[in-house]
Protein backbone atom coordinates (compact mmCIF):
# COMPACT_ATOMS: atom_id res chain seq x y z
CA UNK A 1 0.00 0.00 0.00
CA UNK A 2 2.85 2.38 0.88
CA UNK A 3 4.55 1.53 -2.41
CA UNK A 4 1.36 2.34 -4.34
CA UNK A 5 1.03 5.65 -2.46
CA UNK A 6 4.61 6.60 -3.35
CA UNK A 7 3.96 5.81 -7.01
CA UNK A 8 0.80 7.93 -7.02
CA UNK A 9 2.58 10.88 -5.39
CA UNK A 10 5.45 10.60 -7.86
CA UNK A 11 2.97 10.50 -10.77
CA UNK A 12 1.24 13.66 -9.53
CA UNK A 13 4.57 15.48 -9.13
CA UNK A 14 5.69 14.48 -12.61
CA UNK A 15 2.33 15.56 -14.08
CA UNK A 16 2.52 18.93 -12.32
CA UNK A 17 6.08 19.43 -13.56
CA UNK A 18 5.03 18.52 -17.09
CA UNK A 19 2.35 21.20 -17.00
CA UNK A 20 4.69 23.72 -15.43
CA UNK A 21 7.23 23.07 -18.20
CA UNK A 22 4.68 23.40 -21.00
CA UNK A 23 5.97 25.62 -23.81
CA UNK A 24 5.10 29.28 -23.73
CA UNK A 25 2.04 30.16 -25.82
CA UNK A 26 3.04 31.77 -29.13
CA UNK A 27 1.85 35.30 -28.29
CA UNK A 28 4.02 35.29 -25.15
CA UNK A 29 6.93 33.65 -26.94
CA UNK A 30 6.66 36.35 -29.62
CA UNK A 31 6.39 39.04 -26.89
CA UNK A 32 3.15 40.16 -28.57
CA UNK A 33 5.18 41.75 -31.36
CA UNK A 34 3.70 39.60 -34.10
CA UNK A 35 0.52 37.67 -34.74
CA UNK A 36 0.51 33.95 -34.18
CA UNK A 37 0.72 32.25 -37.56
CA UNK A 38 -1.19 29.11 -38.45
CA UNK A 39 1.97 26.92 -38.32
CA UNK A 40 2.80 28.33 -34.87
CA UNK A 41 -0.76 27.74 -33.67
CA UNK A 42 -0.79 24.18 -35.02
CA UNK A 43 2.55 23.26 -33.48
CA UNK A 44 1.58 24.72 -30.11
CA UNK A 45 -1.80 23.01 -29.98
CA UNK A 46 -0.24 19.68 -30.85
CA UNK A 47 2.29 20.17 -28.03
CA UNK A 48 -0.50 21.06 -25.59
CA UNK A 49 -2.36 17.95 -26.64
CA UNK A 50 0.56 15.84 -25.42
CA UNK A 51 0.24 17.23 -21.89
CA UNK A 52 -1.12 14.62 -19.47
CA UNK A 53 -4.52 15.07 -17.93
CA UNK A 54 -7.40 17.29 -18.95
CA UNK A 55 -6.86 18.20 -22.59
CA UNK A 56 -7.61 16.28 -25.75
CA UNK A 57 -7.11 17.88 -29.15
CA UNK A 58 -9.41 17.09 -32.05
CA UNK A 59 -9.48 18.27 -35.66
CA UNK A 60 -13.17 18.99 -36.31
CA UNK A 61 -12.82 19.91 -39.98
CA UNK A 62 -10.76 21.82 -42.50
CA UNK A 63 -10.84 25.28 -44.03
CA UNK A 64 -11.37 25.96 -47.72
CA UNK A 65 -7.59 25.71 -48.22
CA UNK A 66 -7.30 22.55 -46.14
CA UNK A 67 -6.03 23.98 -42.87
CA UNK A 68 -7.03 22.17 -39.68
CA UNK A 69 -9.83 23.49 -37.51
CA UNK A 70 -8.81 22.57 -33.96
CA UNK A 71 -11.02 21.88 -30.95
CA UNK A 72 -9.35 21.83 -27.52
CA UNK A 73 -11.53 19.61 -25.33
CA UNK A 74 -11.06 20.02 -21.57
CA UNK A 75 -12.61 17.42 -19.27
CA UNK A 76 -11.72 15.58 -16.09
CA UNK A 77 -13.39 12.50 -17.59
CA UNK A 78 -14.51 11.41 -21.05
CA UNK A 79 -15.84 14.57 -22.69
CA UNK A 80 -19.62 14.83 -22.59
CA UNK A 81 -20.12 11.53 -20.76
CA UNK A 82 -20.82 12.95 -17.30
CA UNK A 83 -24.37 14.31 -17.58
CA UNK A 84 -24.05 16.21 -14.29
CA UNK A 85 -21.60 18.61 -15.95
CA UNK A 86 -22.44 21.56 -18.16
CA UNK A 87 -20.89 21.82 -21.61
CA UNK A 88 -19.41 25.11 -22.85
CA UNK A 89 -18.25 26.00 -26.37
CA UNK A 90 -16.06 29.08 -26.93
CA UNK A 91 -14.94 29.83 -30.48
CA UNK A 92 -12.89 32.70 -31.90
CA UNK A 93 -11.74 34.37 -35.11
CA UNK A 94 -14.59 33.77 -37.49
CA UNK A 95 -13.28 37.01 -39.00
CA UNK A 96 -9.67 36.60 -40.03
CA UNK A 97 -8.70 40.21 -39.31
CA UNK A 98 -9.98 40.02 -35.72
CA UNK A 99 -6.88 38.50 -34.19
CA UNK A 100 -7.05 39.05 -30.43
CA UNK A 101 -9.67 36.35 -29.81
CA UNK A 102 -7.35 33.69 -31.19
CA UNK A 103 -4.43 35.06 -29.16
CA UNK A 104 -6.66 35.14 -26.06
CA UNK A 105 -7.59 31.48 -26.46
CA UNK A 106 -3.90 30.60 -26.78
CA UNK A 107 -3.29 32.41 -23.47
CA UNK A 108 -6.27 30.77 -21.77
CA UNK A 109 -5.57 27.15 -22.70
CA UNK A 110 -2.31 26.70 -20.70
CA UNK A 111 -3.83 28.60 -17.76
CA UNK A 112 -6.62 26.03 -17.57
CA UNK A 113 -4.06 23.22 -17.42
CA UNK A 114 -2.54 24.60 -14.22
CA UNK A 115 -3.52 22.51 -11.16
CA UNK A 116 -5.06 25.49 -9.34
CA UNK A 117 -7.66 25.81 -12.11
CA UNK A 118 -8.67 22.15 -12.31
CA UNK A 119 -11.60 22.76 -9.96
CA UNK A 120 -13.54 24.22 -12.91
CA UNK A 121 -13.74 20.82 -14.54
CA UNK A 122 -15.58 19.27 -11.66
CA UNK A 123 -18.67 20.96 -13.11
CA UNK A 124 -17.66 21.93 -16.64
CA UNK A 125 -16.70 20.25 -19.90
CA UNK A 126 -15.17 22.90 -22.17
CA UNK A 127 -14.28 23.14 -25.85
CA UNK A 128 -12.12 25.99 -27.14
CA UNK A 129 -11.95 26.54 -30.90
CA UNK A 130 -9.17 29.12 -31.24
CA UNK A 131 -9.51 29.83 -34.94
CA UNK A 132 -12.58 29.23 -37.11
CA UNK A 133 -11.09 31.07 -40.10
CA UNK A 134 -7.38 30.17 -40.48
CA UNK A 135 -7.31 31.10 -44.18
CA UNK A 136 -8.54 34.62 -43.46
CA UNK A 137 -6.18 34.91 -40.51
CA UNK A 138 -3.09 34.15 -42.56
CA UNK A 139 -3.81 37.10 -44.87
CA UNK A 140 -5.44 39.21 -42.13
CA UNK A 141 -8.71 39.47 -44.08
CA UNK A 142 -12.25 39.31 -42.70
CA UNK A 143 -13.65 36.65 -45.02
CA UNK A 144 -12.69 33.05 -45.69
CA UNK A 145 -10.94 31.83 -48.86
CA UNK A 146 -14.29 31.62 -50.67
CA UNK A 147 -14.93 35.29 -49.94
CA UNK A 148 -17.68 34.45 -47.43
CA UNK A 149 -18.31 36.26 -44.17
CA UNK A 150 -18.52 33.24 -41.86
CA UNK A 151 -20.56 35.11 -39.27
CA UNK A 152 -23.30 35.49 -41.89
CA UNK A 153 -23.27 31.82 -42.80
CA UNK A 154 -24.83 30.06 -39.82
CA UNK A 155 -28.26 29.64 -41.37
CA UNK A 156 -27.36 28.61 -44.90
CA UNK A 157 -24.20 26.70 -43.85
CA UNK A 158 -22.42 26.66 -47.20
CA UNK A 159 -18.84 26.95 -45.88
CA UNK A 160 -16.71 24.10 -44.50
CA UNK A 161 -15.71 26.14 -41.45
CA UNK A 162 -19.26 26.88 -40.26
CA UNK A 163 -20.41 23.37 -41.15
CA UNK A 164 -17.63 21.95 -38.95
CA UNK A 165 -18.58 24.24 -36.06
CA UNK A 166 -22.24 23.23 -36.24
CA UNK A 167 -21.39 19.54 -36.53
CA UNK A 168 -19.44 19.96 -33.28
CA UNK A 169 -22.41 21.68 -31.64
CA UNK A 170 -24.87 19.07 -32.90
CA UNK A 171 -22.72 16.29 -31.45
CA UNK A 172 -22.62 17.66 -27.90
CA UNK A 173 -25.50 20.19 -27.74
CA UNK A 174 -23.54 22.66 -25.62
CA UNK A 175 -25.62 24.46 -23.02
CA UNK A 176 -23.40 27.58 -23.13
CA UNK A 177 -21.64 29.21 -26.09
CA UNK A 178 -19.55 32.31 -26.68
CA UNK A 179 -18.51 33.76 -30.05
CA UNK A 180 -15.37 35.93 -29.71
CA UNK A 181 -14.82 38.87 -32.08
CA UNK A 182 -13.29 42.33 -32.31
CA UNK A 183 -14.89 45.67 -33.13
CA UNK A 184 -13.23 48.66 -34.78
CA UNK A 185 -14.25 52.10 -33.46
CA UNK A 186 -12.04 54.11 -35.79
CA UNK A 187 -14.44 54.84 -38.65
CA UNK A 188 -14.49 58.17 -40.48
CA UNK A 189 -18.04 59.01 -39.37
CA UNK A 190 -17.04 58.64 -35.72
CA UNK A 191 -13.98 60.84 -36.25
CA UNK A 192 -16.20 63.54 -37.73
CA UNK A 193 -18.54 63.13 -34.77
CA UNK A 194 -15.61 63.76 -32.43
CA UNK A 195 -15.95 60.67 -30.27
CA UNK A 196 -15.41 56.93 -30.56
CA UNK A 197 -16.04 53.79 -28.54
CA UNK A 198 -13.15 52.88 -26.28
CA UNK A 199 -14.12 49.92 -24.10
CA UNK A 200 -11.87 46.88 -23.95
CA UNK A 201 -14.72 44.36 -24.15
CA UNK A 202 -18.28 44.65 -25.40
CA UNK A 203 -20.59 41.81 -24.37
CA UNK A 204 -23.77 40.98 -26.29
CA UNK A 205 -26.63 38.68 -25.33
CA UNK A 206 -29.24 37.01 -27.51
CA UNK A 207 -31.86 39.44 -28.78
CA UNK A 208 -34.08 37.36 -31.08
CA UNK A 209 -37.62 37.13 -29.71
CA UNK A 210 -37.55 33.45 -30.60
CA UNK A 211 -34.76 32.72 -28.12
CA UNK A 212 -36.52 31.58 -24.93
CA UNK A 213 -37.36 34.61 -22.80
CA UNK A 214 -36.10 32.99 -19.59
CA UNK A 215 -32.64 32.62 -21.13
CA UNK A 216 -32.62 36.21 -22.38
CA UNK A 217 -33.60 37.49 -18.93
CA UNK A 218 -30.87 35.54 -17.14
CA UNK A 219 -28.33 36.80 -19.67
CA UNK A 220 -29.32 40.46 -19.36
CA UNK A 221 -30.18 40.66 -15.67
CA UNK A 222 -27.56 38.40 -14.12
CA UNK A 223 -24.68 37.55 -16.44
CA UNK A 224 -24.02 41.05 -17.77
CA UNK A 225 -23.71 42.68 -14.30
CA UNK A 226 -21.43 39.81 -13.26
CA UNK A 227 -19.08 39.99 -16.22
CA UNK A 228 -18.88 43.80 -16.09
CA UNK A 229 -17.76 43.59 -12.43
CA UNK A 230 -15.40 40.72 -13.20
CA UNK A 231 -13.65 42.65 -15.97
CA UNK A 232 -13.54 45.91 -13.97
CA UNK A 233 -11.92 44.14 -11.00
CA UNK A 234 -9.17 43.02 -13.38
CA UNK A 235 -8.66 46.47 -14.91
CA UNK A 236 -10.52 45.96 -18.17
CA UNK A 237 -13.32 48.28 -19.24
CA UNK A 238 -16.55 46.82 -20.63
CA UNK A 239 -20.00 47.72 -21.87
CA UNK A 240 -23.05 46.21 -23.49
CA UNK A 241 -22.52 45.46 -27.17
CA UNK A 242 -24.55 48.15 -28.95
CA UNK A 243 -23.70 48.82 -32.60
CA UNK A 244 -25.02 51.69 -34.67
CA UNK A 245 -24.40 55.38 -34.42
CA UNK A 246 -22.73 57.79 -34.19
CA UNK A 247 -25.35 59.14 -31.80
CA UNK A 248 -27.95 61.45 -33.35
CA UNK A 249 -26.65 60.49 -36.81
CA UNK A 250 -27.87 56.90 -36.62
CA UNK A 251 -29.71 55.02 -33.90
CA UNK A 252 -28.01 52.75 -31.36
CA UNK A 253 -29.38 49.21 -30.92
CA UNK A 254 -28.44 46.02 -29.13
CA UNK A 255 -26.78 44.05 -31.90
CA UNK A 256 -28.99 42.15 -34.36
CA UNK A 257 -31.96 39.82 -33.98
CA UNK A 258 -30.78 37.80 -36.99
CA UNK A 259 -30.22 34.09 -36.31
CA UNK A 260 -27.53 33.82 -38.98
CA UNK A 261 -24.56 34.42 -36.67
CA UNK A 262 -22.51 32.47 -34.16
CA UNK A 263 -24.42 33.67 -31.13
CA UNK A 264 -28.09 33.44 -32.08
CA UNK A 265 -27.84 30.37 -34.32
CA UNK A 266 -27.05 28.49 -31.10
CA UNK A 267 -29.20 30.68 -28.86
CA UNK A 268 -32.31 29.81 -30.85
CA UNK A 269 -31.66 26.19 -29.91
CA UNK A 270 -32.03 27.04 -26.24
CA UNK A 271 -28.37 27.76 -25.51
CA UNK A 272 -27.10 30.36 -23.05
CA UNK A 273 -25.18 32.25 -25.75
CA UNK A 274 -23.09 35.40 -26.01
CA UNK A 275 -20.89 37.45 -28.27
CA UNK A 276 -17.73 39.09 -26.91
CA UNK A 277 -16.19 41.92 -28.92
CA UNK A 278 -12.73 43.20 -28.00
CA UNK A 279 -11.44 46.48 -29.40
CA UNK A 280 -9.28 46.21 -32.51
CA UNK A 281 -6.01 48.07 -33.04
CA UNK A 282 -6.11 51.39 -34.87
CA UNK A 283 -3.25 51.08 -37.34
CA UNK A 284 -2.60 47.35 -37.49
CA UNK A 285 -3.53 44.10 -35.83
CA UNK A 286 -0.58 44.04 -33.42
CA UNK A 287 -1.19 47.44 -31.87
CA UNK A 288 -1.67 46.99 -28.13
CA UNK A 289 -1.96 43.25 -28.79
CA UNK A 290 -1.03 42.11 -25.28
CA UNK A 291 -3.74 44.15 -23.57
CA UNK A 292 -6.30 43.13 -26.18
CA UNK A 293 -5.47 39.43 -25.95
CA UNK A 294 -5.47 39.49 -22.15
CA UNK A 295 -8.82 41.29 -22.15
CA UNK A 296 -10.33 38.62 -24.40
CA UNK A 297 -8.87 35.87 -22.22
CA UNK A 298 -10.24 37.52 -19.09
CA UNK A 299 -13.73 37.76 -20.57
CA UNK A 300 -13.66 34.09 -21.53
CA UNK A 301 -12.39 33.13 -18.09
CA UNK A 302 -15.17 35.19 -16.54
CA UNK A 303 -17.75 33.19 -18.45
CA UNK A 304 -16.25 29.96 -17.09
CA UNK A 305 -16.38 31.29 -13.53
CA UNK A 306 -20.00 32.40 -13.88
CA UNK A 307 -21.12 29.09 -15.36
CA UNK A 308 -19.19 27.17 -12.70
CA UNK A 309 -21.02 29.06 -9.95
CA UNK A 310 -24.43 28.79 -11.65
CA UNK A 311 -24.11 25.49 -13.51
CA UNK A 312 -27.15 23.78 -11.94
CA UNK A 313 -29.38 26.79 -12.58
CA UNK A 314 -28.26 27.11 -16.21
CA UNK A 315 -28.47 23.37 -16.93
CA UNK A 316 -32.03 23.21 -15.56
CA UNK A 317 -33.08 26.31 -17.49
CA UNK A 318 -31.61 25.10 -20.78
CA UNK A 319 -33.01 21.58 -20.32
CA UNK A 320 -36.53 22.86 -19.66
CA UNK A 321 -36.49 25.22 -22.64
CA UNK A 322 -35.14 22.54 -24.97
CA UNK A 323 -37.90 20.17 -23.90
CA UNK A 324 -40.41 22.83 -24.92
CA UNK A 325 -38.70 23.26 -28.28
CA UNK A 326 -38.79 19.52 -28.94
CA UNK A 327 -42.39 18.97 -27.86
CA UNK A 328 -45.35 19.34 -30.24
CA UNK A 329 -46.56 22.89 -29.78
CA UNK A 330 -48.61 23.78 -32.85
CA UNK A 331 -49.91 27.30 -32.93
CA UNK A 332 -47.19 28.89 -30.78
CA UNK A 333 -46.37 32.26 -32.26
CA UNK A 334 -43.00 32.68 -33.99
CA UNK A 335 -41.84 36.19 -34.85
CA UNK A 336 -40.65 36.27 -38.46
CA UNK A 337 -40.43 40.06 -38.84
CA UNK A 338 -39.15 42.34 -36.07
CA UNK A 339 -37.88 45.85 -35.58
CA UNK A 340 -35.69 47.73 -33.08
CA UNK A 341 -37.73 50.27 -31.10
CA UNK A 342 -37.26 52.75 -28.27
CA UNK A 343 -38.66 52.21 -24.78
CA UNK A 344 -38.28 55.88 -23.87
CA UNK A 345 -34.92 55.47 -22.17
CA UNK A 346 -31.75 57.34 -23.02
CA UNK A 347 -28.37 55.61 -23.04
CA UNK A 348 -25.26 56.88 -21.32
CA UNK A 349 -22.52 55.43 -23.48
CA UNK A 350 -18.80 55.67 -22.60
CA UNK A 351 -16.87 57.24 -25.49
CA UNK A 352 -13.38 58.62 -26.03
CA UNK A 353 -13.37 62.32 -26.92
CA UNK A 354 -11.12 63.44 -29.76
CA UNK A 355 -11.46 66.96 -28.30
CA UNK A 356 -10.38 66.36 -24.69
CA UNK A 357 -8.51 63.09 -25.34
CA UNK A 358 -10.33 61.61 -22.37
CA UNK A 359 -13.08 59.08 -21.80
CA UNK A 360 -16.48 60.63 -21.23
CA UNK A 361 -20.17 59.75 -21.13
CA UNK A 362 -22.36 60.76 -24.05
CA UNK A 363 -26.15 60.68 -23.94
CA UNK A 364 -27.82 58.80 -26.78
CA UNK A 365 -31.39 59.93 -27.37
CA UNK A 366 -32.16 57.72 -30.39
CA UNK A 367 -31.65 54.52 -28.43
CA UNK A 368 -33.62 51.43 -29.48
CA UNK A 369 -32.93 48.61 -27.01
CA UNK A 370 -36.19 46.70 -27.55
CA UNK A 371 -36.92 44.19 -30.30
CA UNK A 372 -40.61 44.25 -31.24
CA UNK A 373 -42.37 41.74 -33.44
CA UNK A 374 -44.30 43.13 -36.39
CA UNK A 375 -45.35 39.83 -38.00
CA UNK A 376 -45.93 36.45 -36.36
CA UNK A 377 -46.91 33.03 -37.67
CA UNK A 378 -48.22 30.04 -35.80
CA UNK A 379 -45.77 27.19 -35.46
CA UNK A 380 -46.98 24.32 -37.68
CA UNK A 381 -46.58 20.59 -37.12
CA UNK A 382 -43.91 20.77 -39.76
CA UNK A 383 -43.17 21.34 -43.42
CA UNK A 384 -43.24 19.25 -46.58
CA UNK A 385 -40.32 19.69 -48.97
CA UNK A 386 -40.76 18.42 -52.54
CA UNK A 387 -38.28 15.64 -53.28
CA UNK A 388 -37.15 17.44 -56.43
CA UNK A 389 -36.32 20.63 -54.48
CA UNK A 390 -32.68 19.66 -53.97
CA UNK A 391 -31.59 23.12 -52.80
CA UNK A 392 -33.84 22.90 -49.73
CA UNK A 393 -33.17 19.23 -49.04
CA UNK A 394 -29.43 19.81 -49.22
CA UNK A 395 -29.84 22.70 -46.78
CA UNK A 396 -31.86 20.52 -44.39
CA UNK A 397 -29.08 17.94 -44.52
CA UNK A 398 -26.39 20.51 -43.73
CA UNK A 399 -28.46 21.67 -40.77
CA UNK A 400 -28.83 18.04 -39.58
CA UNK A 401 -32.60 18.51 -39.35
CA UNK A 402 -34.72 15.53 -38.39
CA UNK A 403 -36.73 14.47 -41.44
CA UNK A 404 -38.99 11.60 -42.50
CA UNK A 405 -40.79 10.32 -45.58
CA UNK A 406 -44.32 11.68 -45.71
CA UNK A 407 -46.77 9.73 -43.53
CA UNK A 408 -50.25 11.12 -44.09
CA UNK A 409 -52.26 11.51 -40.89
CA UNK A 410 -56.05 11.75 -40.94
CA UNK A 411 -56.04 14.80 -38.67
CA UNK A 412 -53.53 16.80 -40.73
CA UNK A 413 -54.21 19.66 -43.09
CA UNK A 414 -51.88 20.86 -45.83
CA UNK A 415 -51.59 24.55 -46.64
CA UNK A 416 -49.55 26.33 -49.29
CA UNK A 417 -48.69 29.97 -49.85
CA UNK A 418 -49.43 31.69 -53.15
CA UNK A 419 -46.99 34.52 -53.84
CA UNK A 420 -49.11 37.38 -55.16
CA UNK A 421 -46.38 40.00 -55.44
CA UNK A 422 -42.94 40.75 -54.04
CA UNK A 423 -42.15 43.97 -52.19
CA UNK A 424 -39.29 44.78 -49.80
CA UNK A 425 -38.86 45.60 -46.12
CA UNK A 426 -36.11 47.31 -44.14
CA UNK A 427 -33.94 44.98 -42.06
CA UNK A 428 -31.43 46.93 -39.97
CA UNK A 429 -30.66 49.34 -42.80
CA UNK A 430 -30.81 46.80 -45.63
CA UNK A 431 -33.67 45.87 -47.94
CA UNK A 432 -34.89 42.26 -48.02
CA UNK A 433 -37.80 40.70 -49.88
CA UNK A 434 -41.27 40.95 -48.37
CA UNK A 435 -43.87 39.09 -50.44
CA UNK A 436 -47.59 39.66 -50.39
CA UNK A 437 -49.21 36.26 -50.14
CA UNK A 438 -52.27 34.19 -49.38
CA UNK A 439 -52.34 30.86 -47.55
CA UNK A 440 -54.56 28.26 -49.21
CA UNK A 441 -55.88 24.94 -47.98
CA UNK A 442 -54.93 22.08 -50.29
CA UNK A 443 -57.69 19.54 -50.91
CA UNK A 444 -55.07 16.96 -51.83
CA UNK A 445 -51.34 16.65 -52.23
CA UNK A 446 -49.81 15.97 -55.61
CA UNK A 447 -48.40 12.44 -55.78
CA UNK A 448 -45.45 13.45 -57.93
CA UNK A 449 -42.62 14.23 -57.06
CA UNK A 450 -43.44 13.25 -53.47
CA UNK A 451 -42.39 14.98 -50.26
CA UNK A 452 -40.07 14.81 -47.26
CA UNK A 453 -41.59 15.81 -43.92
CA UNK A 454 -39.54 17.96 -41.52
CA UNK A 455 -41.22 18.23 -38.10
CA UNK A 456 -41.17 21.51 -36.18
CA UNK A 457 -41.02 19.64 -32.86
CA UNK A 458 -37.22 19.42 -32.76
CA UNK A 459 -34.41 21.46 -31.26
CA UNK A 460 -34.09 23.51 -34.44
CA UNK A 461 -37.85 23.95 -34.77
CA UNK A 462 -37.85 27.74 -34.41
CA UNK A 463 -34.94 27.99 -36.84
CA UNK A 464 -36.93 25.83 -39.26
CA UNK A 465 -39.91 28.19 -39.16
CA UNK A 466 -37.74 31.27 -39.63
CA UNK A 467 -35.94 29.65 -42.55
CA UNK A 468 -38.92 28.29 -44.50
CA UNK A 469 -41.61 30.93 -44.08
CA UNK A 470 -41.53 33.03 -47.29
CA UNK A 471 -42.37 36.25 -45.44
CA UNK A 472 -39.57 35.79 -42.92
CA UNK A 473 -37.09 38.67 -43.07
CA UNK A 474 -34.46 36.15 -41.87
CA UNK A 475 -35.52 33.31 -44.17
CA UNK A 476 -33.82 31.41 -46.94
CA UNK A 477 -35.72 33.42 -49.56
CA UNK A 478 -33.64 36.49 -48.63
CA UNK A 479 -30.42 34.77 -49.82
CA UNK A 480 -29.39 34.74 -53.50
CA UNK A 481 -28.91 30.98 -53.40
CA UNK A 482 -32.63 30.49 -52.71
CA UNK A 483 -34.16 33.58 -54.31
CA UNK A 484 -35.36 31.54 -57.31
CA UNK A 485 -37.87 29.76 -55.07
CA UNK A 486 -39.83 32.99 -54.55
CA UNK A 487 -41.73 33.96 -57.72
CA UNK A 488 -44.69 36.30 -58.06
CA UNK A 489 -47.77 34.48 -59.31
CA UNK A 490 -46.35 31.09 -58.30
CA UNK A 491 -46.87 28.93 -55.21
CA UNK A 492 -44.14 28.73 -52.58
CA UNK A 493 -42.84 25.16 -52.94
CA UNK A 494 -42.85 24.41 -49.19
CA UNK A 495 -46.14 23.15 -47.71
CA UNK A 496 -47.21 23.78 -44.12
CA UNK A 497 -48.62 20.84 -42.17
CA UNK A 498 -51.14 21.86 -39.49
CA UNK A 499 -53.82 20.22 -37.33
CA UNK A 500 -57.45 20.52 -38.37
Amino acid sequence: MKKLLVILVLFCVLSANAVAQAPLPPPVKNTFNKLTSYPELSSYIELLGKQPGLLKVEVIGHSVKGRNLYALKFSSSEFGRDTSKIKILIFAQQHGNEQSGKEGVLLLAPELLKPENHYLFGKIDLVLVPQVNPDGSEVNKRRNANGMDLNRNHLILTEPETIALHRLFDRYLFEVTMDVHEYSPFGEEWQKYGYRKNTDENIGTTTSLNVPESIRKLSDNDYLPFIFRYLKDRNFSSFTYCPGGPPEIDYIRHSTFDINDGRQSFGIQGSFSFIQEGMNGKDDSIENLQHRAEGQMTGMRGLLEYVYMNHARIRTLVSNERKKLCSPDPGREISIQSVHVSNGQELKIPLYSYFSHKDSLVTVKDYRPVVKSVYDVGKPLGYLIPKDCTALLDWAGRQSLVQFPLNRQSGDQYMQYMINSIDSIDFEGEKVVDPELTLNLLKKLPSDPGFIFIPASQLKGSLLVLALEPKSMLGLATYPKYAHLLKAGKPWPVIRVVKK
